[in-house]
């Protein structure tokens, strides 16, 4: 017996190690996935270990300092290797601590709308009929409804903040996940062992967790990680209109809505965070057209 049950072991973890091995052949091969899995790595790093790389306290603030320029242009200053802002703050420091609320909205907002998103799109699919079209015309509600409005009146109605503004964005983007996950499951309860397993009379919700939602967890984490990129550009657009995160919590929007007003004469107020929102999405979208390449048979080239 203990034999047998060893043998299984090998050959479980063999096919891991066969999936893992297939995975780092099709990274390598795909440049664009490379360099997105590098560029997203290393914003996690960042974010962690935001409090060890910073050079100075991304919110003191230093008159003496005020609207320095890069270390490598004329009139700046080593210790300030991006330059200042209008209260000498380091640009540096504040983008470093910035994304750390960037990666903590996007992330958090997408799992609540995943969460809703893949609730919906299974029961809609299983169930059919009546409950469908009710769920389809809430969808095709909120679709009709553009987002950064809808973000903004509820945001003006109760206040900025980093919670209520995960909500917001989790509660105006899990359209895209119902509508994905219902045409999965369209097609998913057709097949035999969705029929097998009804007609051996395993109830539904054992049929949607054990049989279906394994099978639709794919396509989910493809268009999850696009849309990651997706909202942190929602968020560092309302944040720089005032109504995201307030201070002194630092983000990226934050920190090109107080430099605006300078954009004229001190550019790397809005060129650093803007670059570094810039790199960090498209990280995010070269992750994410790799991960479809590998996820989704239709798109696998090997």
């Amino acid at each position: 017996m203990e034999s047998k049950e060893n043998q299984l072991l090998d050959v479980l973890v063999k096919s891991k190690q066969g999936h893992l091995k297939r995975w780092l052949r099709l990274l390598l091969k795909s440049k664009t996935g490379t360099i997105g899995l590098l560029i997203v790595l290393l914003i996690i790093f960042i974010a962690i270990f935001a409090k060890l790389l910073a050079p100075h306290d991304p919110n003191q603030i230093n008159a003496a300092m005020m609207l320095k320029p890069p270390a490598w242009v004329e009139g700046g200053v080593t210790d300030y290797t991006l330059g200042t802002d209008n209260l000498g703050r380091d640009i540096l420091s504040r983008i470093i601590y910035g994304s750390q609320i960037s990666l903590v909205v996007g992330v958090a907002s997408v799992i609540l709308a995943g969460i809703i998103g893949i609730f919906i799109g299974l029961v809609s699919g299983f169930y059919g009929g009546f409950l469908d079209n009710i769920l389809m015309r809430i969808v095709d509600s909120f679709l009709a409804i553009p987002t950064i409005l809808f973000a903004l009146v509820i945001l003006t109605v109760f206040g900025p903040s980093a919670f209520t503004l995960i909500v917001v964005l989790g509660v105006t983007n899990w359209v895209q996940y119902a509508r994905l996950i219902r045409g999965e499951v369209l097609s998913l309860k057709e097949r035999e062992f969705v029929r097998a397993a009804r007609s051996m009379g395993v109830r539904d919700h054992k049929i949607i967790l054990k049989h279906l939602l394994p099978n639709v967890i794919s396509p989910f984490i493809v268009i999850s990680t696009l849309s990651v990129a997706t909202t942190i550009i929602l968020e560092a657009s309302l944040s720089f209109l005032g109504l995201g995160i307030q201070p002194p919590t630092i983000s990226w929007g934050g920190i090109l809505s107080d430099g605006r007003d300078y954009v004229a004469t001190s550019w790397w107020l809005a060129a650093f965070p803007g670059l570094a929102i810039t790199i960090t999405v498209l990280g995010m979208i070269f992750l994410g057209d790799w991960l479809r390449d590998v996820l989704d048979p239709r798109e696998k080239k090997v």
